[in-house]
């Protein structure tokens, strides 16, 4: 049976269902029923396993909060969730304790060492007064004797183009779709490659984002070893593939940039031959840097594609990806991914189109509380994924651009329309505009070009200091300009791509 570790604490599989049992008899104790939310502002660490196994027992949908949130972002989560109760860092308890409602039922975890220590904040912070202390708590309470009910997955927030987070939720699956998702998932995970008790894996990125928590999830249910990496940090990953004999990965391209930028005798220092499975998603990996990774890794490098509201709808193993360069993969069983133009038409083979998508055998979603959005999202029945680009004669899909106006920068999936409508309550701010930029790091970097009201004199470094108040720090542009008058169309909406357009010049992709 395997066990998740973090720094010097161990918690084997079978502690980590008990404790899940216990905490769903206190959660329905405390009046938590099938179908409600309970939030979770929590790092990488092993409440996050208990509650949101507890509440798969249940019925009920655990919600990962972006931690970074500030107090408004925060309080829009939290509202529009309703959740019932929440589970959260003792360090990250202060800066947003006046967002949650009354009522909410707070369970503070303290902050462990390595945690405190990756992030620089306190440790084992005192319990605040009107909270409960979530291990001591469900300590308290008999594991769950019914039987458990059908989890229903977990409600991950994504950003709208509207500026507001959308709370993608599924609907309960049926036992069958239920089966024919986990297949999914172990598929583009790796985890069938071997059996359980041969799988050590990784934790590198944090589990409010979709691809991570789906990641950490299932190999906990699985019952492999995971291992969480408090903070993504490229020779510590290296040092612990060569400790622990890491078999499994999964990772962003971002950290396939960090990890290549490390000096050459840093990175032949590692033994990394036990690895077997390595796959990476959530943006675009620049073809130099993906097949420097196979190179340095070998054939372990896999790549899927998809979003939150889609899953992973495409993939591609690496004797795929240098057969076709640049390619994200063929569809999956199962899925239905098409390029369609303006009017719905499947395009031919090296055409550029919209990519739409659907597995047609797992539960559909719908937006929490908005069912209007859902229904806008739909496109010849499937969804529409924003991301615009063409399949080769093979059957194999290349992204090139996106319809809509969103920026990945690590990633993380970035809408502008939420650092516009910030910006547009600054003092001196006429007009805005926030886009993506090249970035050789990042992908993307978030850039505003802002114009003045008559009289005004902003700053570069004024409006970046207003934005942190008002939107999570990775939101802040990294660079602003200033522009006496912003270019229109003729329906007077801001012409952004003419904005945009000269900073990817020469560049074969826009994405």
């Amino acid at each position: 049976m395997g066990e998740i570790v973090s720094g010097d604490r161990r918690l084997s599989t079978n502690d980590l269902n008990l404790r899940a049992a216990r905490a769903a008899t206190g959660l329905d104790s405390i009046g938590v029923k099938p179908g409600d939310i309970i939030a979770l502002c929590l790092r990488n660490d092993f409440p996050f396993f208990e509650a949101t196994t507890a509440a798969g027992i249940l019925g009920v949908y655990p919600t990962p909060m972006n931690w970074h949130a500030t107090t408004e972002e925060a309080r829009y989560l939290f509202e529009n969730s309703g959740a019932k109760a929440v589970v959260i860092h003792s360090d990250l308890y202060e800066p947003i304790k006046t967002a949650i409602p009354a009522g909410v039922k707070v369970f503070v975890v303290p902050t462990p060492p390595e945690i405190a220590a990756a992030y620089g904040v306190p440790q084992n912070a005192a319990i605040p007064p009107g909270t409960t202390d979530w291990s001591s708590w469900l300590e308290g309470f008999a594991p769950w004797s019914a039987e458990p009910r059908q989890s229903p997955g977990t409600i991950i927030y994504t950003s709208g183009t509207t500026g507001n987070p959308k709370g993608v939720r599924r609907a309960p699956p049926t036992p069958e779709q239920f089966e024919a998702s986990m297949r999914g998932l172990l598929t583009i995970f790796g985890l069938m490659t071997h059996p359980p008790d041969q799988i050590v894996s990784v934790m590198t990125g944090p589990m409010y984002h979709s691809a991570p928590n789906a990641y950490g999830s299932v190999s906990a249910r699985m019952g492999v070893t995971l291992h969480l990496q408090a903070r993504f940090d490229p020779e510590d990953l290296l040092r612990m593939i060569e400790r622990h004999k890491i078999t499994h990965i999964h990772m962003v391209p971002i950290m396939f940039n960090r990890l290549l930028k490390l000096p050459d005798d840093v990175r032949k220092k590692y033994d990394l031959s036990s690895l077997r499975f390595v796959v990476h998603a959530a943006a675009p990996c620049p073809a130099p840097v993906k097949r420097a990774m196979i190179e340095w890794w070998g054939p372990v490098i896999n790549e899927y594609y998809g979003s939150t509201e889609t899953g992973g709808v495409v993939f591609c193993t690496s004797e795929q990806w240098l057969s076709h360069p640049g390619t994200v993969g063929k569809a999956q069983p199962s899925a239905d991914v098409r390029v369609v133009d303006a009017d719905g038409k499947s395009l031919a083979a090296g055409e550029v189109g919209e990519v739409v998508a659907m597995f047609t055998n797992i539960a559909d979603f719908t937006y929490h509380k908005d069912d209007a959005k859902r229904v806008a999202s739909t496109k010849v029945g499937l969804v529409a994924t924003g991301d615009l680009g063409y399949f080769d004669a093979d059957g194999y899909l290349y992204l090139c651009d996106r319809s809509k106006d969103m920026i990945i920068s690590g990633g993380v999936n970035i809408y502008p329309a939420e650092i516009e409508a910030s910006l547009h309550r600054m003092p001196g701010v006429a007009d805005c505009a926030v886009f993506g930029i090249p970035d050789d790091e990042y992908g993307e970097a978030v850039h505003a070009c802002v114009q003045q009201q008559p009289g005004a004199s902003l700053t570069e470094d004024a409006v970046k200091a207003y934005l942190r108040d008002h939107v999570s720090g990775f939101k802040v542009p990294k660079s602003v300009d200033f522009r006496t008058e912003l270019p229109r169309e003729d329906s007077g909406k801001i012409f952004k791509r003419k904005l945009r357009e000269p900073f990817w010049a020469g560049r074969t992709t826009r994405i």
